[in-house]
């Protein structure tokens, strides 16, 4: 069973950094395999941040994050990172980390891609 366990969300003012991390247990990893943060604010639709093939590092990160959000992984704990720099207060949301497959990292911030769903860790940024 395949389990998806995030952590590092919390409260932080506006230009602080946090770390999210993001466990995937029970997941074996394909060739095309990925892992995604997803983040959705109140009244809003969830949107891709970014997201990395395990396998062989390609990553990809959304217009609103690039210079300042950086996603990494650690294959031999089956965990991936999600750094955030210069935060914002736009930045505020649920955050959730998910795990699919897909071939084409030109999908990779599409929610439909994604399988598995971890429970959220919330990060609020103040002004």
């Amino acid at each position: 069973q395949v389990q998806l366990v995030e952590s590092g969300g919390g409260s932080v003012q506006a230009g602080g950094s946090l770390r999210l991390s993001c466990a995937a247990n029970g997941y074996s990893y394909s060739s095309h395999s990925i892992v995604g943060w997803f983040r959705q604010a109140p009244g809003k639709e969830r949107e891709g941040v970014a997201a990395i093939y395990p396998g062989d590092g390609r990553s990809y990160r959304a217009d609103s994050v690039r210079g300042r959000f950086t996603i990494s992984r650690d294959n031999a704990k089956n965990t991936v990172y999600l750094q955030m720099n210069r935060l914002k207060p736009e930045d505020t949301a649920m955050y959730y980390c998910a795990a699919g497959e897909t071939y084409y990292g030109s999908t990779s911030l599409r929610p439909d891609v994604y399988n598995y769903w971890g429970q959220g860790t919330q990060v609020t940024v103040s002004s």
